[in-house]
C-alpha cells in the first residue's frame, strides 16, 4: 500500500519511519518532509505545501494512495479530513471540528464544561485591559493560555502577576501569535503530573 504522511516536523519523520518499517508499506510519501524523512528507507518527499489540499487530493489521485496520515494541527484545524470525502482514501486524524478541540483552547474548554469533563476554572478575554483587571482578582500560580493554534507557544504557567501582564501584552496587545492570540484565556494552575493518551 501507498501512504502519504502530510508535515514536515519531527512528528511526521517518526510516524514515516515506522511505517516504513511495515511490510504492508510499498512507498510512503512525506509532503512536504524534511531532510530526515528523505534518508528514510521507502520515503519520498513531494513537495506540496501541508494546506494546499487541491495539490494533495491531486496526488493522492495521482499515485493511489490508500493511507493519508495528517501530523500537524493546522490543516486539520482547516479541514483536510473533510476535504478528502470522496477520494476513497482513509485518513488518520479528526474531522474540522473535533480538530477544534486542539485548535481552539476556549472551544476545548466550553466543551468541557458542557458534557461535564472535569477541568481547571477558566475565563476568557478578548481585551486585554479586562485581562489583566482580571488577574488583580485571582490567586496565583495561574494559566495563561493563546486561544488559537501558535506551535506549542502558546501557554504560560506562571506565578508572577508581571510576567502575566507582559505576556498579555504580548500576545493580545503585540500580536506574538497574529490571530491565535486574539482571545486568551486565564486558567486556574491544577496541580499534578501532565500527561497525554490516545
Amino acid at each position: 500500500m501507498k501512504i502519504l504522511v502530510i508535515g514536515q516536523g519531527g512528528r511526521e519523520h517518526a510516524i514515516a519511519w515506522k511505517l516504513a518499517k511495515s511490510k504492508r508499506a510499498e512507498a510512503i510519501f512525506v509532503a512536504p518532509g524534511n531532510g530526515g524523512t528523505s534518508h528514510e528507507d521507502k520515503c519520498v518527499n513531494i513537495n506540496i505545501d501541508v494546506l494546499d489540499f487541491e495539490a494533495i487530493k491531486q496526488f493522492i489521485l495521482d499515485h493511489s494512495v490508500s493511507i493519508v496520515v495528517v501530523g500537524p494541527e493546522d490543516p486539520l484545524v482547516q479541514g483536510i479530513k473533510d476535504y478528502l470525502i470522496g477520494c476513497d482514501v482513509m485518513v488518520f486524524g479528526p474531522d474540522s471540528v473535533g480538530a477544534q478541540l486542539e485548535g481552539s483552547k476556549i472551544y476545548s474548554k466550553e466543551f468541557m464544561f458542557e458534557n461535564n469533563i472535569p477541568t481547571g476554572e477558566a475565563k476568557f478575554f478578548n481585551e486585554a485591559r479586562l485581562a489583566k483587571q482580571y488577574l488583580n482578582k485571582i490567586n496565583f500560580p495561574i494559566v495563561l493560555k493563546a486561544d488559537g493554534l501558535a506551535s506549542g507557544k502558546g501557554v504560560l504557567v506562571t506565578e508572577n502577576r508581571q510576567e502575566a501582564l507582559d505576556w498579555i501584552d504580548d500576545v493580545m496587545e503585540n500580536s506574538k501569535f497574529g490571530d491565535a492570540g486574539q482571545k486568551i484565556l486565564i486558567e486556574e494552575y491544577l496541580y499534578g503530573t501532565e500527561l497525554s493518551f490516545m
